[in-house]
């Protein structure tokens, strides 16, 4: 059996195909960071010393061990070792609050902390006195991971692992609120995997990955490269010219990067002058992907282009594979194949094609609910008139006639002005077509007459100039009588998280706060 065999497979273990490349190709590289690559020898040698040390540890399988850490070889490592003897991974964002941290590695009963110099301070109040603290970049904030591994040669007890069994634990980002617990199993991990199979993930590529390894967006590309044999090359922090420099130097096939990356890329003045010739496909997820940008990545960066839409929660995905449908660059594409995606209106009740609703979605890549919250894994889930369960993600959008999703917003994003529906995206699209605009957001707030109203914020472009009411008039000659903006605030940035989503309720909540102090 290789990989490409096991790849045909109902079910396999994502931690097994390492070893079959080990085993096949031993010297075959499995990471680089920072110029240091390690072998899929060494990684498989390194995953039994981990799995080794965390049996010793008491830690049992189905159990959770946090990572708070920044992105490294020995992070990577780490979760294979666990995976391969279904330990389940939690992976902190270090971006969240001191308070939300706590609150997750006690969520997720993690008695084992993996954490580094730069997270450590963010970490004090996790876990009791009972937590294990491993320092994974060897610093004195906790046991050092080279003294904590299992000595040299170790082998753990093997591990019967069933595709329900939990993989990791995944939290939200809490810009809907406290984060939650997205457990996710071994078979929906495969079914990612085996859905990117058709993109090239063979034991010749080679994946440049600039997003955080706790993120659902890098992990989406991250397996599927080691599940085929293939190179990820790893870095710490997103930089569009060391992007490019590292994908050009390594000769790089594929990469998984979020719309702000492909903006910060494409607008580099000597994007043109890196040879990118070896491209297979680009990936985007995790936020809105203007089709103008994906028109302009298509148009000069060889390859391919495909689009996922999705939650973490799973259920249904759209895929986009714009290089097939470039007419098709402002939807994020049809249905995965095996996935069903509705659309509901505020009752529950299927809307009538070419309406719009909220979308929901069905398949057999879908979460085992919440970690310890059954209440909010069901205020997810929408139940289909044959008893299927479907994700709700909060999302609104419309197909259009050739079965292509068009997303229009998230729902709580949608503003209701004087009884009507406005879909802050609408007014985003025509804002941005300023020649002034860089970026912009659209949130609703209160307004006496209204009830809402659309507010924008906007970034201008380097060596631009344009007044605040200029922009406005600008955007409502083109918008409906019932979408017109208020206010404009020109600003020098806009929030994200570290994923690149425009945290519009802390645009909001901050101007709100500022309006209420005047």
């Amino acid at each position: 059996m290789n990989n490409a065999e096991a790849l045909e497979q109902e079910f396999w273990l994502i931690a097994e195909l390492v070893r079959l490349t080990a085993r096949d190709l031993p010297e075959q590289t499995a990471f680089i960071l920072d110029g240091v690559r390690q072998s899929y020898a060494q990684t498989t040698e390194l995953m039994d010393r981990v799995a080794a040390a965390l049996q010793r540890d008491g830690v049992r399988q189905r159990e959770a061990i946090a990572v708070c850490a920044s992105t490294s070889i020995e992070y990577a490592t780490l979760f294979l070792g666990a995976l391969s003897i279904g330990v389940v991974v939690s992976p902190l964002a270090p971006s969240s609050t001191p308070d939300q941290l706590a609150g997750m590695v006690k969520d997720c009963g993690a008695r084992l902390l993996f954490l580094d110099a730069t997270t450590a301070d963010s970490l004090k109040g996790a876990g009791d006195a009972d937590t294990v603290r491993i320092a994974l970049d060897g610093s004195n904030v906790g046991r050092p991971f080279a003294d904590w591994l299992a000595p040299v040669g170790a082998k753990p007890t093997s591990a019967k692992i069933e595709p329900p069994d939990p993989f990791n634990i995944i939290y939200s980002s809490g810009t809907t609120g406290v984060p939650k617990g997205i457990v996710q199993s071994h078979r929906m991990r495969w079914g990612h995997v085996q859905r990117a199979n058709a993109f090239g993930y063979d034991r010749t590529a080679i994946t440049v990955l600039s997003t955080p390894l706790y993120s659902n967006t890098t992990l989406v590309s991250f397996f599927p490269t080691l599940a085929g044999g293939g190179t990820v090359a790893l870095m710490k922090k997103f930089n569009a010219h060391e992007f490019l420099t590292l994908a050009s130097s390594l000769h790089a096939t594929h990469a998984m990067l979020v719309p702000v990356q492909y903006h910060r890329i494409m607008t580099q003045p000597d994007f043109d002058s890196y040879d990118l010739s070896r491209f297979r496909v680009k990936f985007c997820t995790s936020a809105p992907f203007s089709g103008a940008l994906k028109a302009d990545v298509l148009k000069r960066w060889p390859g391919g282009l495909v689009e996922y839409y999705g939650m973490t929660e799973g259920g249904g995905s759209c895929v986009l594979v714009a290089h097939e449908f470039p007419d098709k660059v402002d939807t994020v594409g049809r249905p995965a194949e095996g996935h069903d995606i509705r659309l509901i209106d505020e009752s529950g009740v299927e809307v009538r094609p070419g309406e719009v609703g909220e979308i929901v979605g069905y398949s057999g890549s879908i979460m085992n609910g919440y970690h310890n919250q059954p209440g909010k894994t069901a205020e997810a889930q929408w139940v289909a008139p044959d008893g299927r369960v479907f994700i709700r993600t909060g999302d609104v959008g419309r197909f259009d006639q050739d079965g292509f999703l068009k997303l229009m917003d998230r729902r709580k994003d949608m503003i209701i002005s004087g009884g009507f529906n406005i879909y802050p995206s609408d007014l985003e699209q025509i804002l941005s077509a300023h020649p002034a605009v860089l970026e912009c957001a659209v949130v609703g707030i209160k307004s006496v007459e209204w009830g809402e109203t659309p507010l924008a914020f906007a970034v201008l472009r380097a060596g631009q100039s344009a007044s605040a009411e200029e922009l406005r008039e600008f955007a409502n000659a083109k918008l409906g009588k019932t979408q017109r903006i208020s206010k404009i605030e020109i600003v020098d940035t806009l929030p994200r998280s570290a994923i690149g989503k425009i945290l519009k309720r802390e645009l909001r909540d901050d101007y709100e706060a500022k309006r209420a102090q005047a």
